[in-house]
């Protein structure tokens, strides 16, 4: 049954190829990753964030990026995208055919600093200079500001939401085609998620993109489905729930996916995902990642009896 004050529909983009591997130490092979993709698509996931554009130097796990988008750009139906730290990460982006680029902007300065060594403003600037080369390319490649931190900091303590959305007008005016809000740290509650993004979409409307939402105090479906009632649509998460952040101390991992397609389907909001392929899929990667702290409680349980999935696997 549909609840009145649920969209009918939501997507669930998987980032566990990008915020998942980052913080895991060994380098997954590309023939897994790429497999992971291939089977993620078959499962009906339609948006998949397949790496970012750093330095291999710096984060030898997602050195194959260019490869892994390649790839994800020759599945039916699939929208591909990346994260870029940097100019340079941008122009790559654009010339492998992204989908979409997520620049990351802190809305903590302290983050900012150590995590891309600029402050905030200077991030929109280089929003602007970014949008420019990719007009200037004829690119489609979407630009989407993702503004991390935004419900507190580890490093820097409390985030002014006022200083959240002057950021998030300031990458629209640079030139962003969209805008999302992220609990990089899971220091959210489902009260600060539904005043924060009732005030975003006042401010963006339809171009605000993306709830991001980690699970470190274990709130992370909560929060998920407070942005869903006033409206958010779009959500990022990571198979078995990997992940976390180089640059904030204590943060765990995404809000998990498979938990996350089962709280939406069991609402009555059709997420176009095969929760059993799904899961058999996360049961691979749980082998490929042998060791590594996973996430996630419908892989432990099961599905209760009642369950009913809403549609079919998307086309």
């Amino acid at each position: 049954m549909i609840h009145a004050f649920l969209p009918p529909r939501a997507v669930v983009r998987e980032v566990g190829l990008r915020d998942g591997l980052q913080s895991i130490a060994r380098v997954l092979p590309t023939e897994r990753k790429l497999e992971w993709i291939r089977d993620a698509h078959a499962a009906g996931q339609r948006e998949i964030e397949v790496g970012s554009f750093v330095p291999a130097r710096l984060l030898p796990q997602l050195a194959d990026t260019a490869e892994l988008l390649a790839y994800a750009k020759t599945l039916p139906g699939l929208f591909a995208s990346v994260l870029v730290p940097n100019f340079k990460g941008a122009e790559r982006a654009i010339e492998g055919g992204a989908d979409l680029m997520v620049v990351p902007l802190s809305a903590s300065h302290a983050h900012s600093l150590a995590n891309l060594r600029k402050t905030p403003d200077e991030v929109v600037a280089e929003v602007g200079r970014i949008r420019a080369a990719r007009d200037a390319a004829g690119s489609k490649t979407l630009i989407d500001g993702g503004v991390g931190t935004a419900f507190g900091c580890t490093l820097q303590g409390h985030v002014d939401p006022d200083e959240v959305l002057r950021l998030m007008q300031a990458l629209l005016d640079a030139g962003a085609d969209r805008v999302s809000l992220a609990d990089t740290v899971g220091y959210a509650d489902p009260a600060m998620v539904r005043s924060l993004f009732e005030r975003a979409l006042r401010i963006a409307g339809d171009r605000l993109w993306c709830g991001h939402f980690h699970d470190t105090r274990g709130m992370g479906l909560a929060n998920a489905y407070a942005a869903l009632e006033v409206g958010i649509t779009r959500f990022d998460a990571c198979l078995a729930g990997i992940g976390g952040c180089p640059h904030a101390p204590g943060a765990s991992g995404n809000v998990d996916t498979e938990d996350l397609v089962f709280m939406l389907e069991s609402m009555g909001v059709a997420t176009g995902v095969d929760l059993p392929k799904l899961l058999d899929l996360r049961r691979r990667v749980a082998g490929w990642l042998e060791g590594e702290t996973l996430q996630g409680t419908v892989w432990r349980a099961g599905f209760p009896k009642t369950f009913t999935a809403t549609e079919g696997v998307a086309a």
